[in-house]
């Protein structure tokens, strides 16, 4: 039989992509999100209202999904956006936005279905994070901040749902052509002038990575894997260089941070 699946977020974007791939393939598919009266006539599959940063919206969204459905065996922690912005420019308060959606929001909707997966003693919950939840590039603080923590907080919940035969599994992609960069938030801060020359050169490196990113294809292939495959390793970084990038993070710190630096040097 083939699996019941939800994904946060699927009304456009990567998530749209993954539940429409996913739907093609015969599994029943339930995605999220916070208009899905926008949607309904545009997805082949069963859409519900859920506002990550809504405790009563989780809870209600919870009683409906069971309500359409008994069967639950896949979670997709999808939904979240991205915050760029010099650190020190960016206000505290939008950094608490962030991890309100992208770790807080991730953790509600966890923990709203883990009863579910503990009573039947199976499930698997695979997690949309970013390759920048392993490394820490300029101008994403508070976006590489959420994703550590996100990364953090499933790599211990793991253990602790082994005994339930509940899978944890992270995918952490660069960059992809997806809307997450174009809906990124750059709010307007406390303006530092000695700032600029640098604000500028870290802006075209960043719009240079969106402007060169592969289709999310990728992704959605490696997420199909784990989904049917027995033992899934926790973390997947896809995306070209990933390797790489992390081996050079490990064993040639130097060389992977005088990467990023000159590329910020001579970015134009």
């Amino acid at each position: 039989m083939k699996k019941t699946i939800l994904i946060t977020g699927a009304s456009s974007g990567f998530g749209l992509m993954l539940a429409n791939k996913l739907h093609r393939e015969g599994f029943t598919v339930i995605g999220t999100s916070r208009s899905p009266e926008k949607y309904l006539e545009k997805v082949p599959f069963k859409l519900l209202r859920l506002d990550l940063d809504d405790e009563n919206s989780v809870e209600s969204f919870t009683r409906e999904l069971f309500a359409y459905t008994k069967q639950l065996d896949v979670l997709i922690n999808n939904a979240g956006y991205m915050v760029t912005g010099i650190a020190e420019e960016t206000p505290v308060e939008v950094g608490r936005r962030q991890f309100e959606t992208n770790f807080w929001g991730t953790v509600r909707v966890t923990n709203a279905l883990l009863p579910h997966f503990r009573r039947q003693k199976r499930g698997q919950i695979i997690t949309v994070s970013s390759i920048v939840g392993l490394i820490g590039p300029p101008n994403l603080s508070y976006y590489t901040a959420s994703k550590h923590a996100v990364e953090g907080y499933f790599k211990s919940l793991r253990f602790e749902l082994d005994q339930f035969n509940i899978k944890v599994n992270m995918v952490e992609p660069v960059w992809f052509k997806t809307n997450l960069g174009e809906n990124a938030v750059s709010p307007d801060g406390h303006h530092i002038p000695d700032y600029d020359a640098y604000r500028s050169r870290v802006r075209a490196v960043t719009q240079k990575g969106i402007d060169e990113a592969e289709s999310p294809d990728a992704v959605v292939s490696t997420i199909m894997r784990l989904i049917q495959t027995k033992e899934p390793k926790f973390s997947n970084p896809v995306g070209k260089m990933t390797g790489m990038i992390l081996f050079l993070q490990s064993y040639a710190p130097k060389m992977f941070e005088g990467s990023i630096l000159k590329s910020v040097k001579t970015a134009k």
